[in-house]
């Protein structure tokens, strides 16, 4: 926020200009009610609207009742009042230009969402029919769903996160069935079937007529996934729940249990909301029962209350573990590690999810990383639609431990 500064004069349009506000928000995603746009207008009007800071805490009281609307409140905060150069320098920012990576930054999290809910929806398309004209040019096109599967989900807008997430859920991770001790009657078994065979021989006088055989049975693998929804992974949370969300409600891929949990600074079972069939329900659960949404990380902590509490509940059939995480560990990186080595040897596999191999320079210098990298089977990308597809020929390989 910077240093506080008192709000430019309004020449009594506030009220008009909290309304314009709300609207704002409610294009860029976030659920406003008339109620809501009411309460705000009576609470700046008891608090006051002397200090910028003041002003901003006021109205993110009211307006917002979810974790994962701060990113985007924050930033239609900022472009709303803000000098007006900053908007321009955002819809410029937009506009169809050919420029290098170092010229210009790209834009954070839900700051293009923010931009269009601000400018209008004509703005925003303005610019996309130039973009692809600007493409159209080029020796080397892509499709708009080629662009979408390779475009980082941090960078989308809000149009292009929910046809990420319609894509997500048509996802398949066809994973092969798990081989059992019990076994079953079989043509081509292997085992011979004696007490079957005996059975049926009684029943023409001891005469055996063939031999029955038996095969071992097959079951469907379980899933685990351990979700970190610290501030640093909250876009790609989001867009994994919704990838679990997939797997749990439709049970595509032929998995068993599914089983979620996620993680910031405390531990949280969401496997009970992540089995609703409406995707938004599934989510709007998910965030009530994670309080620890967009905050701080605390992976070995997480890791160890998961191996004391649910390990034995979830884990003892051979699941597959998806750990979700950036591996940035704020806390003690030798209990990291010691808790990633137990839940290694207890799961069947442990395949590590990472937005951060997104970066070509991308090294294992972090202490977390460095904690956890020996304990894992896999490790693999999950910053846009191509990682999880990559995910998926993973998945479908098989195999035990690495």
């Amino acid at each position: 926020m910077g240093a506080p500064r008192p709000l430019p004069e309004t020449d009594g349009r506030l009220t008009e200009n909290i309304v314009h506000f709300t609207r704002a928000l409610r294009a860029a995603g976030v659920r406003i009610g008339t109620a809501q746009v009411e309460d705000a207008v009576r609470a700046v009007a008891a608090a006051g609207f002397s200090r910028k800071v003041d002003f901003y805490h006021t109205l993110r009281a009211v307006l917002v009742n979810r974790p994962e609307h701060l990113a985007l409140y924050h930033q239609v905060f900022a472009m709303f009042w803000r000098d007006p150069e900053y908007l321009e320098h955002m819809i410029h920012m937009m506009s169809p230009s050919v420029r290098r990576d170092s010229e210009k930054p790209r834009p954070e999290s839900a700051e293009r969402r923010a931009a269009e809910a601000l400018t209008g929806a004509d703005v925003a398309r303005r610019a996309e029919e130039a973009r692809q004209e600007l493409q159209l040019d080029m020796v080397l096109s892509w499709s708009a769903t080629e662009k979408l599967r390779a475009m980082d989900f941090e960078q989308m807008s809000a149009a292009e996160a929910a046809e990420a997430a319609r894509a997500i859920r048509t996802l398949r991770l066809p994973v092969p069935p798990l081989t059992t001790r019990r076994r079953h009657p079989a043509t081509r078994g292997r085992t011979p079937d004696l007490r079957a065979t005996l059975r049926q021989s009684l029943r023409k006088g001891g005469e055996i007529g063939r031999i029955l055989r038996r095969a071992p049975r097959t079951r469907p693998p379980d899933l685990v996934a351990l979700v970190d929804i610290s501030g640093s992974m909250s876009a790609y949370a989001r867009m994994m729940l919704h990838f679990l969300h997939a797997l749990a409600a439709t049970g595509s891929g032929n998995w068993g249990r599914v089983a979620a949990f996620t993680f910031g600074t405390r531990l949280t079972n969401i496997s009970r909301a992540l089995g609703r069939r409406d995707p938004d329900a599934a989510l709007q659960a998910i965030g009530q029962a994670a309080r620890d949404w967009d905050g701080g990380t605390r992976i070995g902590a997480a890791l160890d209350r998961f191996n004391k509490d649910w390990s034995r509940r979830v884990l003892g059939q051979g699941a597959v573990v998806l750990l979700i995480t950036d591996g940035l560990e704020r806390g003690d990186t030798a209990l990291l590690a010691r808790a990633a080595e137990r839940l290694h040897l207890t799961a069947r596999r442990v395949i590590w999810l990472n937005p951060l191999l997104r970066w070509e320079g991308f090294a294992p210098e972090a202490a977390g990383i460095k904690a956890l990298l020996p304990h894992t089977s896999q490790l693999i990308a999950c910053h846009n639609l191509d990682s999880l597809a990559a995910l998926a020929r993973t998945l479908a390989q098989g195999g035990a431990r690495a």
